[in-house]
């Protein structure tokens, strides 16, 4: 759940360009409630999948996400986040990605600052038959197989990088052990 980045604050857990949360706090007005105010004092933007109004549950979506989601969202290139995860197994692992891109971009990946994959290109989510604009950036895809990466047993710290273009959210990265 990438929304559940690392703690640490700007430049220790997550690279932000701006210091505001453009979710929590912005387009969620701070109301009191944990989706609102979710990281609200953070500048890593953060909000979450609505299903009134056909909003996240659009007709131009390529998969359908669950209600309430959390998710990174507003990201440009140079932003990062890190996320502590605790791998059980030493072995090789592929990835699936949970996400928006209403143009496409480039990400990257290290496992305790050093480099794990090359850039990977996230594919647009963009469907021009969608006549409201802005939900270009709510049109969810799932992207099986990102990335395959050896990781080591233990607690690892794996950072994901926007390279370029940006205007993707993230939801989740769900690694599981490559087959065969």
């Amino acid at each position: 759940m990438c929304a559940y980045y690392d703690l640490g604050g700007e430049g220790i857990a997550y690279h932000d360009s701006d210091a505001k949360n453009n979710g929590s706090g912005g387009l969620n007005p701070a109301d009191g409630t944990y989706l609102n105010q979710f990281r609200v004092d953070e500048g890593v933007d953060t909000s979450y999948t609505k299903v009134h109004d056909a909003i996240d549950n659009n007709p131009y979506n390529l998969v359908q996400p669950p209600e309430n989601m959390l998710y990174v969202g507003w990201v440009v290139a140079g932003e990062w986040f890190n996320m502590t995860v605790d791998v059980q197994r030493t072995g090789v692992y592929t990835a699936d990605l949970l996400y928006t891109s209403s143009g496409g971009g480039d990400i990257s990946f290290e496992v305790n600052g050093k480099k794990l994959t090359r850039p990977v290109t996230v594919q647009p989510t963009y469907n021009a038959a969608d006549p409201i604009a802005w939900r270009q950036m709510h049109h969810w895809g799932l992207m099986k197989g990102l990335i395959q990466v050896k990781l080591r047993k233990g607690v690892q710290v794996l950072t994901l990088h926007v390279l370029t273009n940006g205007h993707m959210n993230f939801a989740y990265l769900d690694f599981k052990p490559k087959s065969g």
